[in-house]
C-alpha cells in the first residue's frame, strides 16, 4: 500500500506544483496592479522618474522594443526620455491586463495591451512584462513592448 502511495505522488505531485506556480497570490496581484496604476499616472502627469519606479533599479533590466534592446535602469530612462521627451509626445496611457501568473516563487509575468492616446493619433500594443518580488515590492524586472501598427 505504501509503495502505491508513492507512485501514486511521485507521478501527481508534480501537477500539484505545476498549479501552484500558475496561481498568483491575490495580494501579489493587487501589489503588482497598483504598480501598473502608479505607472500610468506617472506617465498622465509627464513624470517619466515616477513612471521608472516600477522598474528593478539594476544594470540587468531588460527593455526590448522595437527599436531593439535596452539594457540597464539608466539606459532605459534615457529611452524614455529621449523617444517621449514632452506632455505632448507622452499623451494618455492607459494599461489593460490580458493575463497575469506566477512563473516561480517571487516571479510573475503580466501580459497586457497598452493604448496611448495623443491629441492627432491612438498607438497601441502589446507587453509581456517579467517581475520579480523584492521583500514585499514588486519590480518589472525584463519589458517586451511592441506597437500592434
Amino acid at each position: 500500500m505504501k509503495f502505491k502511495v508513492l507512485i501514486l505522488w511521485l507521478f501527481l505531485g508534480p501537477l500539484t506544483l505545476v498549479n501552484a506556480q500558475e496561481s498568483l497570490k491575490e495580494s501579489d496581484k493587487n501589489a503588482i496592479e497598483a504598480v501598473l496604476k502608479m505607472q500610468e499616472e506617472a506617465w498622465n502627469t509627464a513624470d517619466i522618474d515616477a513612471f521608472m519606479e516600477g522598474y528593478w533599479k539594476s544594470e540587468d533590466l531588460a527593455f526590448v522594443g522595437s527599436g531593439g534592446g535596452v539594457f540597464g535602469w539608466e539606459a532605459t530612462k534615457a529611452r524614455y526620455q529621449k523617444n517621449y521627451p514632452d506632455a505632448a509626445a507622452m499623451g494618455e496611457l492607459r494599461f489593460e491586463i490580458i493575463k497575469m501568473q506566477q512563473v516561480n516563487e517571487g516571479v510573475a509575468q503580466v501580459i497586457g495591451k497598452f493604448i496611448l492616446d495623443r491629441e492627432n493619433e491612438t498607438l497601441s500594443g502589446f507587453f509581456t512584462l517579467v517581475w520579480r518580488k523584492f521583500g514585499d515590492q514588486w519590480r518589472i524586472v525584463s519589458d517586451h513592448t511592441s506597437s500592434s501598427e
